[in-house]
C-alpha cells in the first residue's frame, strides 16, 4: 500500500532528493516551499506536485509529514499535521528508513561531499549496479539529485547540518575534510568533531579519509578498515602527475599503495577535484568495481549543478556558477578559475551566506579572494536567520582585503553593472549558496541582446 507523503521544504537541496526516491519508489508524494527551485522544477517534470508558499491544506490525507532542518516548529503546515495526528519526522529520523534495505554507502565532509558522492552513484551505475541515491546537487548525467534503484547500494551525501547524518548507519563512509562551518548549528569546532565521532561510530565495514586533510586524517575507529586517499604520497590511493586538459578537467596517474594503477581524464576542473575522484575511486575499489570500469566512468562524468558549472559565454565573456560559501570553498573555487584561465580577468561575485557564519569565519574571508581580479559582494542571504545589524554585506565588503572590491546590493544591479564594464576573455564566477546565481543569467541576457547598465561606474572602469 502506498503512503502520501508529504515534504514542507522540498525546493532545498536535501529534501528534493529524498521526494525522487520516493516517487521512484511508487509513494505519492507532494511538497511545498516558499519559493521555486531548479530542484522543483526537476520533480515537477517528474510529476510531483509541489505547492507554492505554506498552507495547512497541503498536509490533508497525508500519512507522513517530512520537514527540512529549516523549516521552524511553528510552521503551519507542521502544526496541522500534528493537530491532525500525522507523523512529523525531520530528514534525521527519516533517512534510517530510507535506507534501510540497502547497504549505505556515504559521503560526509565539510567540503566536497556533492561531487564525490556524484562520482561514486555514476561509477556504480557504469558498473551496472543501478544504485539509489541522494545527493546535494543536480547530477547532470541522471537529471536529478535523487534516485531509486534496482541495486543493493544506496550513495548517500551525509550532510553534517542539524546532525541529519547521524540517521545513517553506513556500510562504508568516506570524511573528505573536516573544517568548522555551520556555527548556527555547532559553535565550536569541538562540537562538530563530536558529531563526526557519533557518525563514525554508526559506520559497519571501512572508512575512508582524505589524508592531505588534517581533520580527516585524524579520524579513525578500532575494527573499522581505514583507507586512505589524497595528494600526499603516504595515501593508499593518490595521483602524481596532475595537469589540466582540453576538456577543461584534469588529467593524473593513479597509485595504490605505489602501484601504478593507469591514467584518468576527468572534465572537473581543479586540485580539489581530484581528490574527490580518488575518494570515489576508493569506495568503488571496496565495492569490487575494476579499475577499467572507474577509468572510463570518470571520464564521462559530467558534474553536478553549481559546482563549476559553466552557465554560459556570450560576447567572450564565461559565466560559471559555484556553491561555494565558505571561505576555503571560495579559495578552491578561485583558484581553480585561475588554474583553468590563466589569462584571463576573473570578477567573483560573492553572496554571503548566513550572518552566523560570516562573524564566525570573518578573519578567513577577508584572505579568500587572492585569485580574483574584481569582487563584488551582494547582501548576505540570511536563509534560516533574522539580521540583527551587527553584520552586512558592505561590512564585510569594506574589510575584504583585496585592492580591487565593492559591495552591490542588489543582484540586478551587479548584473547590469558587469554587463558595462565586462571585456571579452573575461570570466565571471558567482559564489553563492542562496540565489545568486541569478547574476550570472541575468548577464548572460544582457550581454546576448546586446543591452548594457547605466554607466556608473566610471571610478572602477578608469582602474580597468
Amino acid at each position: 500500500m502506498t503512503r502520501k507523503v508529504h515534504l514542507v521544504g522540498i525546493g532545498g537541496a536535501g529534501l528534493s532528493a529524498i521526494a525522487h526516491v520516493l516517487h521512484d519508489r511508487g509513494e505519492q508524494v507532494t511538497g511545498s516551499d516558499r519559493g521555486l527551485s531548479a530542484y522543483t522544477r526537476a520533480l515537477e517534470a517528474a510529476d510531483v506536485q509541489v505547492f507554492l508558499g505554506h498552507d495547512e491544506k497541503h498536509v490533508l490525507g497525508a500519512d507522513l509529514v517530512i520537514a527540512s532542518s529549516a523549516i521552524p516548529d511553528n510552521n503551519v503546515e507542521l502544526v496541522a499535521a500534528r493537530q491532525m495526528g500525522v507523523p512529523v519526522l525531520k530528514r534525521q529520523a527519516f533517512l534510517t528508513e530510507l535506507t534501510a534495505k540497502h547497504e549505505t554507502l556515504a559521503v560526509a565532509g565539510t567540503h566536497g561531499k556533492t561531487t564525490t558522492s556524484g562520482l561514486i552513484a555514476w561509477i556504480l551505475q557504469c558498473a551496472g549496479y543501478d544504485p539509489s541515491f541522494i545527493v546535494g546537487g543536480l547530477l547532470g548525467d541522471f537529471g536529478a539529485n535523487g534516485k531509486a534503484g534496482s541495486g543493493r547500494y544506496f550513495v548517500v551525501e551525509a550532510d553534517e547540518y542539524d546532525r541529519a547524518f547521524l540517521g545513517l548507519h553506513p556500510h562504508i563512509a568516506v570524511i573528505t575534510n573536516l573544517e568548522h562551518d555551520h556555527p548556527d548549528c555547532y559553535p565550536t569546532l569541538a562540537d562538530l568533531e563530536a558529531a563526526f565521532d557519533k557518525f563514525i561510530a554508526q559506520v559497519k565495514s571501512s572508512l575512508v579519509v582524505c589524508l592531505t586533510d588534517p581533520g580527516a586524517a585524524s579520524l579513525s575507529r578500532e575494527g573499522l578498515m581505514r583507507i586512505t586517499y589524497g595528494l600526499d604520497r603516504e595515501a593508499d590511493w593518490h595521483a602524481e602527475e596532475l595537469r589540466p586538459n582540453a576538456a577543461g578537467g584534469m588529467d593524473f596517474l593513479v597509485l595504490y599503495r605505489d602501484e601504478l594503477q593507469g591514467l584518468v581524464r576527468t572534465r572537473l576542473p581543479g586540485l580539489h577535484n581530484v581528490e574527490n575522484a580518488l575518494g570515489a575511486m576508493a569506495v568503488a575499489d571496496e565495492v569490487g568495481i575494476t579499475f577499467r570500469v572507474i577509468q572510463e566512468a570518470l571520464t564521462t562524468y559530467h558534474g553536478a549543478g553549481q559546482r563549476f558549472e559553466i552557465m554560459g559565454e556570450s560576447k567572450g565573456v564565461t559565466v560559471i556558477d559555484d556553491y561555494a560559501h565558505h571561505p576555503t570553498e571560495i579559495r578552491a573555487t578561485l583558484s581553480t578559475a585561475r588554474l583553468r584561465f590563466p589569462d584571463a580577468r576573473i570578477w567573483a561575485v560573492f553572496q554571503p551566506h548566513t550572518y552566523s557564519r560570516i562573524e564566525a569565519f570573518m578573519a578567513a574571508y577577508l584572505k579568500a579572494f587572492s585569485d580574483a581580479d574584481f569582487v563584488i559582494v551582494t547582501e548576505v542571504f540570511g536563509a534560516r536567520e533574522v539580521f540583527d545589524g551587527s553584520i552586512s554585506g558592505e561590512i564585510l565588503s569594506e574589510q575584504i582585503d583585496h585592492p580591487e572590491v565593492r559591495f552591490i546590493a542588489d543582484l540586478k544591479d551587479i548584473a547590469i553593472s558587469l554587463s558595462e564594464l565586462v571585456k571579452p576573455g573575461d570570466v565571471v564566477v558567482t559564489l553563492s549558496a542562496g540565489d545568486a546565481n541569478q547574476v550570472g543569467k541575468q548577464l548572460l541576457e544582457l550581454l546576448s541582446s546586446g543591452m548594457k547598465g547605466v554607466g556608473d561606474d566610471e571610478e572602477w572602469t578608469r582602474n580597468i
